[in-house]
């Protein structure tokens, strides 16, 4: 028997709502925005995808200068040629990232063209397979459909991948059996995540390198002499570094191959604010006649893109620049005293053995224990259990908060931990910070990092309780 409609929407929306009511797990991005197709470089997807419910808008556009344009008969030669054109094509697109596994969205493009064949809309979407961690590989599947421009003649037509519509471009030709079939692309694609160089010199870097496949606007057209040279056969490879400027501030330089040009350009994310310059067609010299088409010449753009992450820890979302062992952790401020001893400790008490004690401010103090369990702090060598609360150190912990007294599970970079096991005591050489929940700092095994399937939170000075996550082996 099928649920009622009223417990399926329930359920629906509780659904929607568990990834965003995780709270002090701040939403990021890690790739820029695409000129038309949602997250990605500058016209080829990545296999990362939005995180739920946040949302991206882009404005992009290009211009076109050309002495002369190429005008093509009914075999796709070149017949002649007509009067150039100066001109500047403008898309927008949205995009909407659904449970941290896919995103949708919708694109118009010439928005400038509405009276000339009319502006071509669109949709597309991407479904990650394997989920790409700060280092590794991930791998999605994808596709975009644009429909076809209308000229009123009665001819069939297709989109081009520049967003423009072309009476030239038909869906077929005299004497060629090859049809152009680019309105709907599908595409698998792999991105490696790989750390930058760490270096006194260097900003904090990583390097993204996605490859992939695809149809349609990927491979179809490569027959054309105005449309397609040089062509991959559907195949299609870009890379980006990712600059850490300052905090929230993030730098994406950006080259990638499309299946048909070679497109550079830099994208500066400020908080979630995207703006960025691109060069388009840089593999396509220049003939001995000069230019006669937009495809083959390069041309330069700009893009305007806000990224808004409403489930996270704020309205814009923030850009990130995750490595395994993060280097620029906010943590808690220690109190200007971080050891307090309001008594002198009468002798006869027993010296103890020194110990290194790993607060949660990622330092070690030093204290002694004794033969009897007393740890002793401070210069007068002060019992730490006869002076509470007259005794405070540095950080904060999660001993007395109520989400850990009731065992809640943490989210950090989209994956779940529980507690495993009892508290245990840990060397801060051994640990590196990889956020925090709810103000208390979260580490993980300084070698291995988040990848390693779990992470410590301090519960008190010295105390460190890990958690497991969910769904992974034994670590």
């Amino acid at each position: 028997m099928s649920p009622a409609p009223s417990s399926a929407a329930r359920a629906l929306a509780l659904l929607l709502a568990l990834p965003a009511a995780v709270q002090g797990q701040a939403r990021t991005t890690t790739m820029p925005s695409t000129l038309r197709y949602g997250s990605g470089l500058l016209d080829v997807p990545v296999a990362g995808v939005l995180p739920h419910l946040g949302i991206t808008g882009t404005f992009s556009g290009f211009f076109v200068n050309l002495d002369r344009r190429a005008r093509v008969g009914p075999s796709g030669a070149t017949v002649g040629y007509g009067e150039g054109v100066e001109e500047l094509h403008r898309d927008a697109s949205v995009t909407l990232g659904l449970f941290d596994v896919m995103e949708v969205g919708a694109t118009v493009q010439a928005l400038n063209r509405a009276s000339d064949g009319g502006s071509m809309w669109g949709v597309f979407g991407r479904l990650q397979l394997v989920r790409p961690p700060p280092e590794g590989l991930g791998l999605a599947v994808g596709a975009r459909y644009v429909t076809a421009p209308d000229f009123s003649d009665g001819i069939p037509r297709q989109p081009g991948r520049l967003g423009f519509p072309d009476e030239r471009l038909r869906e077929t030709y005299e004497g060629s059996s090859t049809r152009v079939a680019t309105r709907l692309s599908l595409y698998g694609v792999a991105t490696a995540y790989v750390p930058g160089w760490r270096s006194a010199l260097l900003p904090r870097h990583r390097f993204a390198i996605s490859a992939g496949y695809g149809t349609g606007m990927f491979r179809s057209g490569g027959h054309l002499p105005f449309y397609g040279q040089a062509d991959s056969d559907g195949w299609f490879f870009g890379s980006s570094v990712h600059v850490l400027v300052a905090r929230d501030v993030t730098l994406a330089l950006l080259g990638e191959h499309n299946g048909f040009d070679v497109n550079v350009g830099a994208q500066l994310d400020v908080g979630g604010l995207r703006v960025g310059a691109h060069l388009l067609g840089v593999n396509h010299p220049e003939p001995a006649g000069g230019y006669s088409s937009e495809y083959l010449r390069p041309k330069l753009g700009f893009l305007v893109s806000l990224a808004i992450c409403p489930s996270g820890g704020g309205l814009l979302c923030k850009p990130s620049v995750a490595e395994r062992r993060p280097s620029s952790v906010q943590l808690p401020a220690p109190p200007p005293d971080t050891v307090v001893v309001v008594r002198e400790v009468p002798p006869p008490l027993p010296d103890g053995t020194p110990a290194l004690v790993c607060l949660s401010t990622g330092e070690e103090l030093l204290v002694r224990v004794t033969a009897m369990g007393d740890t002793l702090v401070g210069p007068g060598r002060v019992p730490i259990a006869s002076l509470r609360p007259g005794v405070e150190l540095a950080g904060a912990y999660a001993g007395e908060t109520h989400w850990h007294r009731n065992g809640q599970p943490l989210v950090v970079e989209g994956r779940t931990y529980e507690p495993w096991g009892a508290p245990r005591r840990l060397r801060c050489g051994d640990i590196e910070p990889v956020g925090e929940h709810r103000g208390v700092p979260l580490f993980a095994p300084g070698e291995a990092g988040i990848s390693a399937g779990v992470i410590y939170v301090p519960v008190r000075p010295g105390l460190w309780q890990p958690y497991r996550e969910v769904g992974s082996v034994e670590p």
